[in-house]
């Protein structure tokens, strides 16, 4: 598989051209991945399983579950659909962790909180109801229905000079949680799924990895203890957007040819017939005399990353916290 700037599983299906847990065009069983599909309307909800070396080979992923709840309502303030996407993100972050101890959990949220595309894990965790320092003194109403959690947001390596597994690493030894829920700022291949996509997986985190400059993973062989990841893409690398561009103008040439462009025809359809992959090959061998690493946001980030901030804090919140409601969470981290 070509490598490609994109930390979610549901793109790197797709890059298989997976459907229904075969080759889309060949009819094929791809095997070791398989992959479904749920329609809430504005809400669709994506689970790719990977379950084989076979499989993992072929996603360039680890073996385990990855489950992504997709809406652009996530990039807009419609308080109805993030108050339901909560529900399902509580619901698929518990079903996630159901095979671990979730008694003792430390939070961590990544990233850089002085850059606004990676400051989703600090937001993130400015919102976490922290319990582990009064558990002892909790009423008897609430006994049961809170558990003990703890949360930090360790910035990156290049404000710490330390990689962030080491720092999470030094935690679990004091610490010793039983589970770790880590959130990112991921990239994504389309600008279509910038903002709008929620990843969890129960395979762990490489920061930084969808943008080619991965440190040492957060995942269990490197911690000892398992860790469920949760993310958003908020970024894509230049030649996506400018593939996803330029697919956008040839659809419009095709639908209705400029004069001026008579007799342009085979050109435009060359360009047409051209596969996404090369298409993107083809656009970063380009740019890259000029520029091999760039990135791009769009301009009402910080919007919607508190929104986000948000919607990931309260969806973890209530997993964690089954004695509350989301209307006890916002008392609580009001």
């Amino acid at each position: 598989m070509e490598n490609i700037y994109t930390d979610l599983a549901l793109e790197m299906a797709e890059n298989l051209n997976l459907r229904n847990n075969k080759d889309a065009e060949t009819g094929e069983e791809i095997e070791g991945v398989e992959m479904n599909t749920e329609d809430e309307g504005d809400i669709i909800i994506s689970t790719v399983r990977i379950t084989s070396e076979s499989g993992a080979e072929k996603m360039n992923k680890p073996m385990g579950s990855y489950i992504t709840i997709e809406s652009d309502s996530l990039r807009t303030n419609e308080i109805y659909v993030h108050e339901r996407i909560i529900e399902i993100l509580s619901e698929k972050l518990g079903a996630l962790c159901a095979k671990f101890s979730r008694e003792n959990t430390l939070v961590v949220g990544l990233g850089n909180s002085n850059v606004t595309p990676d400051s989703l894990g600090p937001k993130v965790i400015d919102k976490i109801l922290i319990t582990r320092h009064i558990m002892n003194t909790l009423p008897d109403e609430l006994a049961g229905g809170v558990l003990s959690v703890c949360a930090i947001a360790p910035s990156v390596m290049g404000l710490t000079g330390i990689e962030t597994a080491e720092i999470i690493r030094g935690l679990v030894a004091h610490v010793k949680p039983n589970l770790i829920i880590a959130i990112d700022a991921l990239a994504a291949r389309r600008i279509s799924r910038i903002n709008s996509v929620i990843q969890l997986t129960d395979t762990g985190i490489s920061p930084g990895a969808g943008m080619g400059s991965g440190r040492m993973p957060l995942n269990q062989e490197t911690l000892g203890v398992p860790v469920v990841a949760i993310g958003v893409p908020t970024v894509v690398d230049a030649a996506t957007m400018i593939n996803d561009t330029l697919d956008i103008m040839l659809a419009s040439i095709e639908e209705n040819m400029p004069k001026d462009l008579a007799g342009g025809e085979e050109f435009f359809k060359m360009l047409g017939d051209m596969g996404r992959q090369e298409k993107y090959q083809s656009i970063r061998q380009t740019l890259a005399p000029y520029d091999s690493n760039m990135f791009v946001t769009p301009k009402e980030i910080g919007e919607v990353i508190n929104w986000l901030g948000n919607i990931i804090a309260n969806g973890i919140n209530v997993s964690l916290h089954p004695g509350l409601d989301q209307s006890d969470i916002n008392r609580f981290t009001y």
